[in-house]
């Protein structure tokens, strides 16, 4: 079976809607698909009622990747099988949602200081019916040739540091986690082998988030070496987490692909272990 836990809509920084993401997953062949957007679960139920209309069988596993800040860095969390129906889920998360916005109307006054105005407005307009992301300013600010790629927006405007970069005041690992449980569902680290830190403070996340109830972490996604998926997956067996994998599709490029190169290391007891999957 092909399982990709990880895969994103128009809801937050994916370029494609639930159906379209839905009829490309069916053209890879992927049996099993979480949507994980970007702290909502909007587009969940779109994607359920599309796949019900298909001839091909294919199950859609409703997620959510859930923005914390731990030590400096903002790490994602995945909340894989959630009820995204549950309505205190939902409250929590309109209070992500809320920061977000917050954190954009900064971010937009900020550069608006060094000349560049309305990037609020054309960002939200970007995202349409879905949350705002860096990624759709990043977007407007390549749109507008005022830099040339993504890369250059964040070395100069929105990284750590920069003129426009605002920090995000977003939840903790831990309370991530409790959300997810009261939710049904179970906790996973988005791509850790993505995260710019060395591979001490990469041990003490994982640690940290074994020790509060967390139950996984993504062993297998784009763009890890050899070497890293070894170290990924050595670490997540001394902490006893489940192992998951996942994409992380956006849109369609040549460097990720939903479903493709997600064999998990044998020797790691699979996050969907113990749910009923049918694909």
């Amino acid at each position: 079976m092909k399982i990709d836990l990880h895969s994103h809509t128009h809801y937050s920084d994916g370029h494609l809607s639930p159906k379209e993401l839905i009829d490309r997953a069916h053209n890879m062949q992927v049996n099993v698909l979480a949507i994980t957007d970007h702290d909502t679960v909007d587009g969940i139920q779109q994607a359920i009622d599309y796949q019900a209309e298909q001839k091909r069988s294919m199950q859609i596993m409703p997620g959510v990747e859930i923005s914390t800040s731990w030590h400096n860095f903002d790490i994602h969390i995945l909340g894989l099988n959630v009820d995204h129906n549950n309505q205190q889920f939902l409250a929590r998360l309109d209070q992500q949602s809320k920061e977000r916005d917050r954190r954009a109307q900064l971010m937009s006054d900020k550069l608006a200081k060094v000349g560049i105005d309305n990037v609020f407005e054309d960002a939200k307009e970007l995202a349409g019916v879905g949350q705002i992301t860096r990624a759709h300013f990043a977007r407007v600010l390549v749109q507008r040739q005022v830099v040339r790629d993504f890369d250059a927006v964040f070395k100069k405007y929105l990284g750590k540091g920069k003129k426009a970069h605002v920090k995000p005041q977003w939840i903790e690992i831990a309370e991530a986690i409790t959300w997810i449980h009261d939710a049904g569902g179970k906790a996973v680290i988005a791509h850790p082998g993505h995260y710019d830190m060395t591979t001490k403070w990469l041990k003490r996340l994982v640690a940290e988030f074994a020790s509060a109830g967390g139950d996984g972490m993504e062993v297998i996604h784009s763009h890890l070496t050899p070497e890293r998926k070894k170290l990924l997956a050595d670490i997540a067996a001394e902490h006893g987490l489940q192992a998951s994998s996942g994409s992380d599709f956006h849109y369609p490029n040549r460097w990720t692909e939903l479903g493709k190169n997600l064999t998990l290391p044998e020797q790691l007891v699979p996050i969907w272990h113990d749910w009923s999957l049918v694909g």
